[in-house]
């Protein structure tokens, strides 16, 4: 079974059982958590992944690292997980656990990178046109800023991007250039 097949039906478990537990914004802070330490520790990521490396060793270094950091629910959670020998789809599971708690809750992720940073108008303005394109009243709007843009921005939301820059825009006039059979008459 592939490892995103796994990681969302782990995910759906955790999720499902956090519910009902009534425990579901801590378990939601969890993951948060677990994301951000293995978006930042390369090291625990290929260790997770290793096959060398025994389960309950696997297991004490998760314990060291989350533990009283995270609910007593989260931790049994890790421990069922590399029981199985599935903790090279932790990585996964964490992803997808936010992404079907965001699904849940009726949040959509949107992404915007500028050139320079948003002002609270053009910010409000982008979250409108996000909820008008998704239908959900919820927006969390990540903000990035690349010089490199020009000028006007680039959303991503979801698998969807609109590309409205002026770097997207040159490039697109030179393709047009290149693509003028007199331009070797000039």
């Amino acid at each position: 079974m592939s490892e995103l097949r796994v990681a969302s039906r782990y995910a759906k478990s955790l999720l499902d059982l956090a519910e009902e537990q009534g425990t579901l914004e801590q378990v939601k802070d969890d993951m948060d958590l677990f994301n951000k330490t293995l978006t930042e520790s390369r090291d625990l990521r290929l260790l997770l992944r290793n096959p060398i490396v025994k389960h309950d060793k696997k297991l004490a270094i998760l314990r060291a690292v989350f533990g009283g950091k995270v609910s007593n629910l989260t931790e049994k959670f890790f421990t069922i997980v590399t029981q199985k020998n599935r903790e090279s789809a932790l990585e996964f599971i964490g992803a997808e656990f936010l992404t079907q708690y965001n699904s849940l809750r009726g949040v959509q992720l949107a992404e915007v990178t500028t050139a320079m940073p948003l002002t609270p108008a053009l910010r409000t303005e982008l979250e409108s046109l996000v909820r008008q394109q998704t239908g959900l009243q919820q927006v969390t709007l990540t903000e990035k800023v690349d010089a490199s843009l020009i000028g006007g921005f680039v959303l991503r939301v979801g698998d969807r991007l609109l590309d409205d820059s002026v770097s997207f825009r040159l490039r697109k006039l030179r393709t047009e250039f290149l693509k003028n059979p007199y331009q070797s008459q000039l």
